[in-house]
């Protein structure tokens, strides 16, 4: 059993977060997640998708005239950076809202795999924990705004790095998502952020295969408006699987 726990990829959770979702006790608490989601998500990418034929153009032009004929390459390219940026910059704006939703989500999928509440779980703790929670978030803010930054200046080297550009925003993208996501589980624990990020280091392969579906799911249309929801379970089933036993004591200890 242990073995066929280790052997389960980032894309068996993706799968079965969209399963987890439907379970009767868990809809209810889907429904905040994904209302705030569709709120600033949905508005954000109608906006994006009517600007950017405005700015593709701008981006292509900040190539030198004797290398225009790559238009073809850095065109796509260029397209795919633009949505990958403003994918995950909107996303982790709305999983900084949605956080105490998604937190509540989290704990209550443990506790229906696992037959164990947390001890202090419900709405009373969740307004307790609230400026925790939010402190929580600024801390992924924190590492992701410098890193973020560098891959954007890397975007205006001509060729190399509209070219390597979208290739490291796609892979920082996906180690992003891992971090977003299963950082409620392991937060609902109290599981600090930097020992978090070292035992999700472990098992990046995993990890990143996890994040990249959701990162490829968050930049298209419509299946970007559940997204939320699915990746909070499908981390959450990953916590469970692979992770609590490390981070908490069985009872009775």
């Amino acid at each position: 059993m242990l073995n066929d726990i280790k052997s389960r990829s980032g894309f068996h959770y993706f799968v079965r977060g969209w399963r987890l979702i439907t379970l009767p006790g868990i809809r209810r608490f889907v429904i905040l997640p994904l209302l705030v989601n569709i709120l600033l998500l949905g508005g954000a990418f109608w906006w994006l998708y009517s600007r950017l034929h405005l700015w593709i153009p701008q981006l292509v032009e900040h190539m030198p005239a004797w290398l225009h004929w790559l238009g073809y390459i850095i065109w796509p390219l260029s397209i795919l950076a633009v949505v990958l940026i403003f994918s995950y910059f909107f996303s982790t704006v709305a999983n900084a809202i949605a956080a105490p939703f998604s937190g509540m989500l989290s704990e209550q999928l443990e506790a229906r795999l696992t037959g164990r509440r947390l001890p202090d779980s419900g709405v009373v703790a969740l307004l307790k924990d609230l400026p925790r929670v939010m402190h929580r978030e600024w801390l992924k803010l924190r590492y992701y705004l410098p890193r973020a930054l560098i891959l954007l200046i890397l975007h205006f080297i001509p060729v190399f790095g509209q070219t390597a550009a979208p290739v490291l925003w796609f892979f920082f993208g996906a180690w992003m998502m891992t971090i977003q996501y299963c950082d409620y589980p392991f937060d609902n624990h109290k599981v600090g952020f930097a020992a978090m990020r070292h035992a999700l280091r472990r098992h990046k392969i995993r990890n990143m295969q996890f994040g990249a579906m959701v990162g490829i799911c968050t930049a298209i249309p419509v299946l970007n408006l559940l997204i939320m929801p699915v990746a909070v379970c499908g981390a959450t089933a990953m916590w469970v699987d692979s992770y609590r036993d490390e981070f908490t004591k069985p009872t009775g200890q």
